[in-house]
């Protein structure tokens, strides 16, 4: 018997390799969501169509396997276009599937029928309606080969309800994947960077996400140790190298200049490897525009007045490395930069472990998290205040283990986001780490990942206020407004959900609760009242430290 489009399309997921689908069903998308119950897929039930968006990027950022989510039509649907927006801003592999209104009536003004096609257009990389049965194993397999490739990213289908039930009219099979091969760097482009590292005085190396995704670390340190060159990495690269590696410069990413971004003050040779623009603005680390760029990537790098690529080399990034290390005759050394950049940020932290202050310090937050996880665990860092203090201090040492909403910087994705995390990674403790601003925008999932059985734990950054932008508006206006609210129990927020629930009260209570939560078998929220009149004392400082620079 010849399956319908729903089991065809399921079958094409499994040739995938789609081991979970995020979503939540609709009246148009029964069919489907009825065949994937007769499947190897999991199909994770979710609370809100955008928390699905988020589970799926984030089991995709560590698995760099696209992630799948699934809605009906209409709201549905629209509720899945933040986390897919963020997917492709955040070069993550993604695939969103919604249900459309019939071919009858989708030229018309129809119940609940918008162009979801067009709607999704400008944040994917790919965007289209399934017209015919025949189409689907097509379409399934280019969605996946786009989503997964050089530069990943997020693509959209839309799937009418007429079509989801039809029957092609033979039976059709999943189109066989093909493997691509890793791409050899060209000689004569090698020849021409290591040309001009033979001549430079004080070059840097700015690794990004790419390097990440590539599984190019090892390489990275190799070609950090073979030429004796200090290494920094954006905010959505942290990890792809060491932080306690003598060649480690911290990262780079923060609304104001810090303390890593003095190791490219004398640089005149950048280094960018796996590094997009979207990443960090390249005005921040060659403001005139005068160092020479070498761009290392799979692909070519986006155009910029201060981002001049002197030579651009798109292969393999390992080889590409491996290569120019090789080529190079120059050894550097500049310990006195990456030293003192180091001992700042040591500073920093060895002033949050030693400071009791009460609600905590953000410093002894980041401490306290570091010292309760391994190095190979995760913790995702939404975005506010606490993002900024995590993705500046955090020590971290393996790819994709401090995770950040990076090019489009969504709030409210790291509770769902730690839930795709934790299926992808079950062996690995999962840390969600919001803001209460964050937290309560997809706060709902708490109940998805009890009845799930996803252990996670969500420590909550209680300010009462978004204090990012307070932070931002005390910096340019010298006031603020319109950033305070309330909160409820959350303590007793979490345990309504079936969740544990606990509330700091010293910040010595900090870590022995952390590691408490984090080493029981089941969802946990942690509220924990944070000072951050700090935020203003840092940026005061940095401040001053460049005027004495």
């Amino acid at each position: 018997m010849t399956d319908d489009v729903a089991h065809l399309i399921v079958r094409c997921l499994e040739a995938e390799g789609v081991e979970y689908v995020f979503g939540i069903p609709g009246e148009e998308n029964i069919h489907l969501v009825d065949a994937l119950a007769e499947s190897s897929i999991r199909y994770v039930l979710v609370r809100h169509e955008q928390g699905a968006s988020f589970m799926a990027e984030m089991y995709a950022r560590v698995t760099g396997k696209a992630g799948v989510c699934s809605a009906t039509l209409g709201p549905g649907a629209i509720n899945l276009q933040l986390g897919t927006a963020d997917a492709t801003t955040n070069s993550t592999p993604l695939v969103a599937i919604a249900a459309q209104g019939a071919l009858s009536r989708v030229h018309k003004e129809s119940h609940q029928v918008i162009d979801l096609v067009a709607m999704f257009e400008p944040v994917t990389q790919w965007s289209a309606r399934v017209l015919i049965p025949e189409a689907v194993p097509e379409m399934i397999r280019k969605a996946f080969k786009t989503a997964q490739t050089e530069r990943p990213g997020a693509v959209f289908l839309s799937v009418p309800e007429d079509i989801e039930d039809a029957v092609p009219a033979t039976p059709l099979d999943p189109l066989p994947i093909a493997s691509p091969r890793a791409d050899a760097p060209s000689p004569a482009q090698i020849e021409r960077a290591a040309a001009v590292l033979d001549k430079a005085e004080n070059p840097v190396v700015l690794a990004g996400h790419g390097a990440a995704r590539a599984g190019a670390s090892a390489a990275l340190r190799r070609f950090a140790e073979t030429l004796d060159v200090p290494v920094a990495t954006t905010f959505h690269g942290k990890g792809v190298f060491p932080d306690d590696h003598p060649n480690a410069l911290g990262a780079v990413g923060f609304m104001r200049r810090d303390y890593s971004n003095f190791g490219f003050d004398d640089a005149d040779v950048i280094v960018c490897v796996g590094y997009e623009l979207q990443e960090f603005d390249p005005v921040k680390v060659n403001p005139r525009g005068d160092k020479q760029i070498l761009h290392l990537h799979r692909f070519p790098a986006e155009t910029d007045a201060h981002y001049p690529v002197r030579v651009g080399i798109q292969a393999d990034i390992s080889q590409t490395l491996d290569a120019l290390a090789d080529a190079v005759s120059k050894r550097f050394c500049c310990d006195d930069t990456r030293t003192g950049v180091r001992k700042l940020l040591d500073e920093e932290l060895a002033y949050g472990r030693g400071n009791d202050a009460f609600p905590l310090v953000p410093q002894r937050v980041v401490a306290d998290v570091r010292e309760a996880l391994g190095r190979d665990d995760v913790v995702l860092a939404d975005t506010g205040a606490g993002k900024m203090w995590m993705s500046r201090l955090y020590p971290t040492y393996e790819p994709e283990t401090c995770l950040v909403s990076n090019g489009l910087s969504a709030m409210g994705f790291a509770l769902p986001g730690a839930i795709g995390v934790k299926l992808a990674r079950p062996d690995r403790k999962v840390l969600a780490l919001p803001g209460d601003g964050s937290f309560l925008m997809n706060s709902q999932e708490l109940e998805t990942a009890v009845r799930e059985n996803v252990p996670i734990v969500v420590l909550v950054l209680v300010d009462d206020e978004y204090g990012l932008i307070t932070w931002k508006m005390e910096l340019d206006l010298e006031r603020h407004s319109h950033t305070r609210f309330g909160n409820p129990d959350l303590v007793a927020y979490a345990e309504s959900f079936g969740a544990r629930g606990y509330q700091i009260e010293s910040a010595g209570e900090l870590l022995p609760t952390l590691r408490r939560a984090l080493d029981d078998d089941t969802v946990s929220v942690i509220a924990c009242p944070v000072d951050y009149s700090e935020n203003l004392r840092l940026t005061e400082r940095l401040g001053d430290l460049e005027e004495a620079l």
